[in-house]
């Protein structure tokens, strides 16, 4: 039997289950619960999903043209013979005996009629879809589809499919924290629905390795142990995080390639390869017992990409022939029309730029993650005989990881530490860092604010930010930019010099996608509600039927069921913030709290009173902290301080002794002087 483990792009799809077969081998990591699948030559155990047959490649069944052929001869040799009493043979029309015997009618080549070329076309000309059984054909248990992240946001992806007693999950990301989220560093999926019921988790399937789709695994595999799914760059850099958090040892991290598929429960996942700002990104086929469910993760189509080859067209159009229920489509750039430029368009800006550089010394900020633009880097520097140091430690993280696995390229000895970047003049020198975004800790931003320990810039700089903001980042970019220029550096950032492409489809290739898969339904995810507006109205604009598009919201759960598809579930859902070490202990109102104090400040009075007959013993002592200054204001204080000591005198004569009645009607008294002479609450 021909060995059929390698990767190919016409190979038919593996089959892979936990304990299923025996040819599972380690991985070449140090880590021994990492691990990579690869199918024996056996075939799939009851109750997996048989590899599919490709489409235009009909099964040909003999036994059903012989009766045809047979009928033919019987009829010549028969012909003028006495017929048998009591089957009487049909007499045909001479019409009828011209035309070829009618095929085996299935559900699959059922043709849609044609309309006539003077009825005008209401839709583009797209082609049918396989049809997907629907109510009353067959009877299987519902399929739950939970959003918990993702939808009407940027970030924070993460997606539950329940079938029965299982559950497998997609993604599980973080997002940045809003400006009111005063001293939050990571906001993560609310997966207590999840928590509950944990015994029904069969593993979560990662679509690439960006922080919005891999950032919360850390936190929620301290609550949830399950298996782990990934491409093998996307397993490199969970890895990493897990190491952080001491959690490496305990996660089995399982490697699968493109049209890998794994059995999880009733359902089963199939990775399939497609392009994004990552490499080993992919969408996610999953076979559930209503039908096939789609996961595009975040995708382009970029034709020319630096490497990894082109999306899977091929199986994503087979997938649409043989029918799929349900698309859920990344919708970032749905707003934009035409189509997102080549990752290669960038390396041809850098072309022009670096020789625009002449002797100074070239720092480019971008994504950490971003491979594709790094080995563009790399390959220029080693052109111009350059050097090139790494800053910034996700940078340095993600850059260690992509050259031991193989997908960043790089000469020896062309890559330096930064402690010795002052023994190569500036024209020698290339610094790629993280800061992109303009976050606070960021190495470019402590070089804006003359606060890094190793580099100083100066009119010697050309710095290059090769990124786009994200939405609400505008600010923080727009001041480290200023303050690099302040400094005398030539700063590039513009869009007009196209220094960064976008990771995410715009709406022609939208449209593509649309295309080929042609589901049943569709979910637009991964975007604001505009950008899932849009998406929603591109499809309906191809022909979909409105009712068929659905635009949830976090906590909703999609049903498909045979009787039709249920909305009217939900799930407790939300956002968990992280603060530190703490996670979840920070909630609205300590928010609030924080709020209050950096826009009012607060004014702290302490007093001590005999309990038995509420006179005062010492104070009160008042304490304000960002309200006013004591020394500028000392006949505000001493007011106030009058103030108090007259409500507590009268809570006394009024033999109030609880607590908490005392102290509210203290603040009282005193809230409403404050806002009498200075008009803040």
């Amino acid at each position: 039997m021909p060995d059929n483990s390698k990767t190919k792009r016409g190979r038919r799809p593996r089959v892979t289950a936990e304990g299923t077969h025996s040819d599972l081998y380690q991985m070449v990591t140090p880590e021994s619960n990492v691990t990579e699948k690869i199918q024996g030559q056996t075939e799939p155990a009851a109750g997996q999903t048989a590899p599919r047959r490709r489409p235009g490649r009909p099964k040909k069944n003999p036994d059903a043209a012989a009766p045809q052929k047979e009928t033919a001869q019987s009829a010549t040799r028969n012909a003028g013979q006495k017929k048998k009493p009591g089957r009487p043979p049909k007499e045909k029309t001479p019409a009828q005996a011209a035309e070829p015997a009618p095929k085996e009618k299935t559900s699959r080549n059922k043709k849609t009629p044609q309309p006539s070329r003077q009825e005008p076309k209401k839709t583009s000309p797209r082609k049918k879809a396989a049809p997907v059984e629907t109510s009353g054909q067959r009877d299987y248990p519902p399929v739950r589809v939970v959003f918990l992240g993702g939808i009407n946001e940027i970030g924070k992806n993460m997606t539950a499919y329940e079938c029965g007693g299982d559950i497998l999950i997609v993604d599980c990301g973080t997002s940045f924290p809003d400006d009111d989220m005063l001293g939050i560093d990571l906001v993560i999926p609310d997966y207590t629905y999840l928590e509950k019921n944990k015994s029904k988790i069969r593993g979560i399937l990662i679509t690439h390795g960006h922080e919005d789709h891999i950032g919360g695994l850390p936190y929620f595999l301290k609550e949830i142990n399950c298996p782990v799914y990934a491409t093998r760059l996307t397993v490199g850099l969970i890895a990493n995080k897990l190491r952080e958090h001491g959690l490496l040892e305990q996660v089995k991290l399982n490697v699968v390639r493109e049209r890998d598929v794994v059995k999880l429960g009733c359902m089963s996942a199939e990775f399939i390869h497609v392009n994004h700002s990552i490499p080993d990104a992919v969408a996610i086929a999953i076979t559930t017992p209503a039908g096939v469910i789609v996961q595009t993760g975040d995708f382009k189509i970029d034709y020319t990409p630096i490497s990894g080859g082109l999306i899977d067209i091929a199986r994503l159009s087979e997938l649409g022939d043989q029918g799929v229920l349900a698309l859920l489509c990344d919708s970032t750039n749905a707003e934009r029309p035409g189509a997102t430029q080549s990752e290669r368009t960038v390396g041809e800006s850098f072309v022009n730029l670096f020789n625009r550089a002449g002797n100074r010394r070239i720092i480019i900020a971008t994504f950490s993650s971003n491979i594709h633009r790094i080995q563009q880097v790399v390959d220029l520097a080693e052109k111009l005989g350059r050097k090139v140091c790494i800053s910034g430690r996700s940078m340095i993280n993600v850059t260690t990881t992509a050259i031991e696995l193989g997908y960043l390229r790089v000469p020896d000895g062309l890559l330096i530490d930064i402690d010795s970047i002052h023994r190569y003049p500036p024209e020698k020198l290339i610094v790629i860092t993280t800061g992109s975004q303009g976050e606070p800790m960021s190495a470019l931003y402590r070089m804006a604010m003359s606060d890094h320990r190793k580099l100083t810039v100066g009119p010697e700089d050309f710095i290059i930010i090769s990124a786009n903001p994200i939405p609400g980042n505008e600010k923080l970019v727009s001041r480290v930019v200023n303050e690099l220029m302040k400094q005398g550096a030539e700063v590039i950032y513009e869009s007009m010099y196209e220094v960064h492409v976008s990771g995410h489809a715009c709406r022609d290739e939208l449209r593509v996608m649309h295309a080929l898969v042609r589901p049943n339904y569709f979910i637009p995810v991964h975007g604001e509600f505009k950008h899932l507006k849009k998406h929603a109205q591109l499809a309906i604009d191809m022909g979909m039927e409105p009712d068929h598009v659905f635009i949830p919201d976090i906590g909703k759960v999609v049903e498909f069921n045979p009787r039709g598809v249920n909305m009217n579930a939900t799930v407790p859902a939300g956002r968990v913030l992280v603060d530190g070490l703490g996670v979840g202990d920070v909630g609205s109102i300590v928010l609030r709290d924080r709020k209050h104090l950096g826009q009012d400040g607060l004014i702290v009075i302490t007093a001590a009173m005999d309990s038995e007959t509420g006179a005062l013993v010492s104070g009160p002592d008042i304490t304000s902290r960002g309200f006013v200054y004591v020394r500028e204001a000392e006949s505000l204080m001493d007011e106030a301080d009058r103030v108090v000591r007259q409500a507590l005198l009268d809570c006394q004569n009024r033999r109030l002794r609880d607590w908490n009645s005392i102290r509210t009607y203290v603040k009282d008294q005193l809230s409403t002087f404050i806002y009498h002479k200075t008009k803040r609450s």
